[in-house]
């Protein structure tokens, strides 16, 4: 007897555990439900489209539901709710939006696939209309109409994750001066904070203005357009709206039919993809998973890893076992010319859960410097003190760094150490890399440290620097301090002349050494340590520290990381 495999939900969570079930099992009845009109849609795509980047809306539809059905014998139902899930009877209350008919679908075995919807706060005003959100194509294509035929001057988007930086950029390309409004003190939570301030000064460069650290108070009317009056009491008007302040798990049937939800609100399940109900699978957006870095429960709202779940669960409902391990959460968006990815966790996140970490900083060139068009990455390295076990990455930088952070979160996957990265032997032609790739090289910074090669200091411990005992040494060339500046108070001894300046120093001080990026202030740890000098070398050398305090004194003028 053929097994009847239902399906609540398309895209990438539904329609890949529906092809998955059908390579499984050629007999089984598989019918998927889904409420949109389309079954599955680059939902990752619409912003391009809306900007003008995706010319072809027929190019969003990764499927259509009339080749999905031929191609894998799936009963497709567009425009169709799944009202109720009857566990006791096994049986789906599911009603055709077209038609208002309503009926009853038996199940072997269900896979629940509903994602999660975009938050829409209580506040006065938000349901005017020229507000807007963005989560599938008939949203997109609302957006794009206004944007076509208005002509938009102005446009405020609520949020700065990723589906909120990307609709900037496409409406800064569609000539609309956009306004991106965080709650938040950095746009792109799951980074730390200075390497989102990379963002934050790329975007302005771009002419984006950011309101940070201040959210949304209410939205009224402005004669055509519209105000959005902001906690700080600053009015921003526009002629738009794009709420993008981030997504919830949609677990209204799940919570209903009694299937075990997390305090988070996520609908709980084992390495199989299984509910509390063994019959019973769920994928996706709406899933409390596993994090591969500090073992705790999380959720991650990536097509990547809904997809691989959709596999699982499929597999596991037509009786293949099958684990689903966990997530990195690895991710990566184009900012105009930048991009930025990570992988694993956060200093943020060890941090607050108390995991032992250590940090370190690198910036290398895209590929050999010497081949037109190379430009540099920042790499942000977080490992374990002990075995050097990689916990996280993030990078940001204009080309190579989707490469780079696959490499990264491969060697995570397979629980390598930064000693590893140090002999990966990765391709190598003047136009992709150095000889020394940048993942090479920050393995080779990340080992000096746990080697005790040399010891570091970061941008953020400069605050409490004891101005009597310590001397910051500034190593690079004269030219470089003209053109870019230098940290107050620093003493000036460029690399190539300091060991015939060891004589002037003081040995019971102790020399905090920087460079551009580093490599400079390691070169002078070596030689003043094996000197007889205390020294330490600021990690990411002052292009890490530049970024980080022109962001916090953009915050707070009074808050300089050298104030006493």
């Amino acid at each position: 007897m053929s097994i009847r495999l239902l399906i609540i939900g398309g895209v990438a969570g539904g329609a890949t555990a529906a092809a998955r079930a059908r390579r499984l099992d050629e007999r089984a009845e598989i019918v998927i439900f889904e409420r949109g009109g389309h079954i599955s849609f680059a939902n990752c795509g619409l912003p391009y489209y809306i900007g003008g980047v995706i010319e072809d809306r027929d190019n969003l539809l990764v499927t259509t539901r009339e080749a999905f059905m031929k191609r894998y014998r799936v009963d497709v139902r567009i425009n169709t709710e799944v009202l109720a899930i009857h566990r006791d009877s096994k049986e789906l209350e599911v009603t055709d939006l077209l038609t208002g008919e309503t009926s009853r679908e038996r199940y072997d075995k269900l896979i629940v696939s509903p994602g999660a919807e975009p938050m829409r706060p209580p506040l006065d005003g938000i349901d005017l209309e020229g507000i807007y959100r963005l989560r599938n194509i008939p949203d997109s294509d609302r957006i794009k109409a206004m944007v076509d035929s208005s002509n938009p001057r102005a446009a405020v988007v609520v949020g700065g994750g990723f589906i909120g930086l990307e609709m900037a950029e496409n409406l800064v390309h569609r000539g609309v001066q956009t306004t991106v409004v965080e709650m938040a003190d950095q746009v792109m939570a799951p980074l730390d904070p200075e390497m989102a301030g990379l963002i934050q000064a790329h975007l302005r460069e771009q002419g984006v203005m950011l309101e940070l650290g201040n959210g949304v108070a209410s939205f009224r009317r402005n004669g055509d357009g519209l105000l959005v009056a902001t906690q700080s009491g600053k009015d921003i008007p526009c002629d738009m709206v794009i709420l993008s302040i981030g997504v919830i798990p949609e677990v209204k049937l799940a919570k209903e039919a009694g299937l075990q939800l997390s305090n988070r609100r996520s609908i709980v399940v084992d390495g199989t993809m299984s509910t509390s109900d063994p019959d019973i699978f769920a994928v996706g957006d709406a899933v409390q998973i596993r994090d591969l870095v500090t073992g705790l429960p999380t959720g991650v709202a990536l097509a990547g890893p809904a997809n691989k779940q959709a596999r699982i669960a499929a597999d596991n409902a037509m009786g293949r076992r099958s684990v689903y391990k966990g997530a990195l959460g690895t991710s990566i968006v184009k900012v105009f010319k930048l991009t930025v990815a990570g992988t694993g966790a956060s200093e943020k996140t060890l941090a607050s859960n108390k995991i032992p970490y250590i940090v370190s900083y690198t910036h290398s060139g895209s590929h050999a410097s010497y081949y037109p068009g190379a430009s540099n990455m920042a790499i942000k390295l977080l490992f374990s003190p002990g075995d050097g076990t990689i916990l996280g990455a993030q990078i940001a930088g204009e080309e190579g760094v989707d490469k780079r952070i696959d490499v990264l979160a491969t060697a995570m996957q397979a629980r390598m150490t930064v000693f590893d990265l140090e002999e990966l032997e990765l391709a190598y032609a003047p136009p992709f890399s150095s000889a020394k790739d940048p993942v090479n090289v920050a393995g080779f910074v990340a080992s000096n440290i746990l080697k005790g090669d040399v010891e570091i200091t970061h941008w953020h411990d400069l605050a409490g620097m004891d101005k009597d005992s310590s001397v910051l040494l500034d190593l690079r060339a004269k030219e470089e301090l003209d053109t870019s500046g230098a940290i107050p108070g620093s003493l000036n001894i460029p690399i190539d002349d300091l060991r015939e300046a060891l004589k002037d120093l003081d040995p019971h001080k102790t020399y905090i050494a920087y460079c551009a990026i580093g490599l400079r202030g390691y070169l002078a740890y070596r030689i003043l340590s094996q000197n007889g000098f205390r020294c330490l070398n600021l990690s990411g050398g002052f292009r890490t520290f530049s970024g980080a305090e022109d962001e916090m004194m953009r915050k707070n003028p009074d808050s300089s990381l050298l104030k006493s």
